[in-house]
């Protein structure tokens, strides 16, 4: 304690001493320097106090920061699940959430005054037993990569293997065409059809694969394949050691040429193929 120091610079002293958050220390210190003796001998404790200032400054500025990069990534980030995943894309009030919530049944924010979704937003289809990924992504607007999270909304659009466009005129179909204009993911554009569900599942490169065992009907849900994928990689899917047990398939679908054809590893399977694996 300096000397001639006043009772309230000591009781600043006592609060600093006290406090508990760096807010409360910060305050406090801002008490002390004001409240210190400005004699030429108080000069070493100004400095100290100055000192503790800018320090504690700089922690709460910090913890602001990282703060607020765990709630942006908090906000923006998307775990993919499911066999595909497809995000809606538009203008504000284009109907995203609407087609969201007709196709998922997720429970979104729907009203009619602009952006009303501000993070993405996230359901999953059940298309005849597959679970397809659906993500709305926020309102576009101009210059979308350049916004605070226009990178990160533009890497989910990226990595999703379909895109629905979502537009009420020409312009507003021209505009996001000039904003997505380096995204190379297939799109599909909104159409308010009774099958659109069947549209999306056409556009995905997958086909759904039922497996069966010997004298029982089919199993459900189904397994999602790549298109142009083989028996090989049905058995893959099902359990690591189906290669190396592997003796047959039989076929029930329009990769068949009779239903119950006996095939091998290599056999390209179809769209709504049922499969038989008999092991050795």
């Amino acid at each position: 304690m300096p000397i001639n120091a006043s009772p309230q610079y000591q009781k600043s002293e006592e609060e600093y001493t006290y406090a508990r958050t760096k807010e409360e220390k910060l305050a406090a210190l801002h008490k002390m320097l004001s409240l210190a003796p400005k004699h030429k001998s108080a000069g070493p404790l100004l400095a100290s106090i100055k000192t503790r200032i800018s320090k504690i400054k700089k922690e709460i500025q910090k913890e602001k920061q990282q703060k607020k990069q765990t709630s942006t990534k908090k906000l923006t980030s998307v775990k993919k699940e499911g066999a595909s995943q497809i995000t809606l894309v538009g203008k504000t009030n284009s109907g995203k959430s609407t087609l969201l919530k007709q196709l998922t049944g997720a429970k979104v924010e729907i009203a009619l005054y602009p952006f009303t979704t501000k993070k993405p937003e996230v359901g999953i289809l059940d298309y005849k037993g597959v679970k397809i990924h659906v993500v709305e992504i926020p309102a576009i607007v101009k210059n979308f990569l350049a916004t605070e999270n226009g990178p990160t909304f533009m890497s989910i659009i990226n990595h999703s293997d379909l895109i629905i466009l979502l537009f009420k005129t020409p312009e507003e179909k021209a505009f996001l065409d000039k904003e997505l204009y380096d995204v190379r993911v297939k799109r599909l554009i909104y159409d308010n059809s009774e099958n659109f569900a069947d549209k999306i599942w056409n556009h995905l490169n997958l086909i759904k694969v039922y497996t069966k065992q010997p004298g029982k009907k089919h199993d459900y849900p189904p397994v999602a394949l790549k298109k142009g994928s083989q028996v090989r990689d049905l058995a893959e899917v099902i359990h690591k050691d189906f290669l190396k047990k592997f003796k047959y398939a039989r076929i029930f679908g329009s990769s068949a040429k009779f239903d119950s054809q006996q095939v091998g590893l290599n056999h390209k399977l179809d769209d709504e193929d049922v499969v038989e694996i008999h092991l050795k």
